[in-house]
């Protein structure tokens, strides 16, 4: 099978991860008979300094007619002047509008020979396998209106938090479609007692479930459930929210991981339903960790992993996405490990070494 992928490497490690994540993905395609047709292009901070845009018009086309778009990731200290009107991040919000990718897979699962490696005890870690849908085109980060001004009494700010009912219907029958694949529980994040929208937000998230009567729909304010991410992160198999609340919340379950550099995404412009394949945007969560650009430090397995991600999901490659976590975790158990989730009695590796560890499970030798 063929297949168009745009590749967009970044800022800082981006690169050098995206890197990794392309070598497992020719291993796959020499494994099993596929090609990707690669098409590289720039985006973030890099796009900036060449181009004075952090999105140009040619990139977005070249990935509006790819089959999915891998990103290594956007932003650093050089373009966070707070008083510049482009940023790095302008082109992935971009992406994310204009490629219609409105809901953001962020799976959190413990491999089980890290459940020693995190800050939690590993009773508590153990067995955690829960994804996150958040939504990404609307809310606070899109707010209409947005402003900053000059009072009497000194500066003011605001920003809008709005949801439409169409947006909220789609975000959550992704959480619904995806449970009844997994464990067939969702849990809602909101703060219904507080904010209008998350109201329509619940509101909304009833009336779809009357259409999952299988699924176990359960309510909880975004509060109780970052308290509950750390108290008992098992309970959760689907967490669909908004835009802001998913943010943050996927941040901190990172950490039930290890680390970011263990956790990959996946933003998709349809629902995902099994034998379909959808368009998307597939990117580790962590940032561009510019302090640790070119030194062969940065984790390449959610890069990896998204890898995965998207030859399950716009590739409709299942058994293949099945061998790269299985050489992840294969690699895993042998022992080697990168700085940020390094133990004693492990093998320490760099970004390219781990890269080559599990690109050779991948392939098989």
């Amino acid at each position: 099978m063929q297949f168009s992928l745009v590749v967009l490497p970044g800022d800082g490690i981006g690169p050098e991860v995206i890197a990794e994540g392309i070598k497992a993905l020719q291993a796959v395609g020499k494994r099993f008979g596929h090609d990707f047709n690669l098409n590289y292009g720039l985006v973030g901070g890099v796009a900036i300094d060449e181009m004075g845009v952090a999105l140009s018009q040619d990139t977005l086309k070249m990935c509006q007619g790819s089959d999915a778009v891998l990103l290594g990731a956007v932003g650093g200290p050089k373009w966070d002047d707070p008083k510049v009107k482009v940023r790095p991040e302008d082109g992935l919000l971009a992406l994310r509008k204009k490629l219609r990718l409105f809901a953001n897979l962020r799976p959190v699962k413990v491999f089980p020979v890290l459940v020693d490696g995190t800050n939690l005890k590993p009773e508590v870690i153990k067995g955690v396998d829960f994804i996150f849908v958040r939504e990404l085109t609307g809310g606070l980060y899109f707010a209409r209106p947005r402003r900053q001004w000059q009072t009497p009494r000194g500066r003011r700010a605001t920003d809008t938090m709005t949801y439409s009912e169409q947006e909220i219907e789609r975000i959550v029958r992704v959480g619904f479609e995806l449970a009844r694949g997994r464990r067939k529980k969702l849990v809602s994040v909101d703060k219904a007692n507080v904010l209008e929208s998350s109201r329509l937000w619940r509101q909304v998230a009833m009336e779809v479930g009357e259409e999952y009567p299988d699924v176990e729909l359960e309510h909880m304010f975004v509060d109780a459930c970052s308290m509950r991410l750390i108290q008992n992160p098992a309970y959760f198999d689907v967490v669909v929210t908004g835009n802001m609340f998913g943010d943050i919340l996927s941040d901190e379950a990172s950490m039930l991981a290890g680390s970011m550099g263990m956790l990959p995404s996946a933003s998709l412009a349809g629902v995902p339903r099994e034998g379909a394949s959808i368009f998307g945007l597939y990117e580790p969560i962590h940032g561009s960790a510019p302090r640790r650009a070119g030194l062969n430090m940065a984790n390449p397995v959610a890069i990896i992993l998204s890898v995965a991600m998207m030859l399950r999901y716009s590739f409709g490659l299942a058994k293949e996405a099945q061998r790269v976590e299985s050489a992840i975790d294969e690699v895993l158990r042998e022992g080697y490990r990168t700085y940020d989730i390094m133990s004693q009695g492990k093998t320490k590796v760099g970004t390219k070494e781990m890269g080559d560890l599990i690109t050779k499970k991948v392939a098989g030798s």
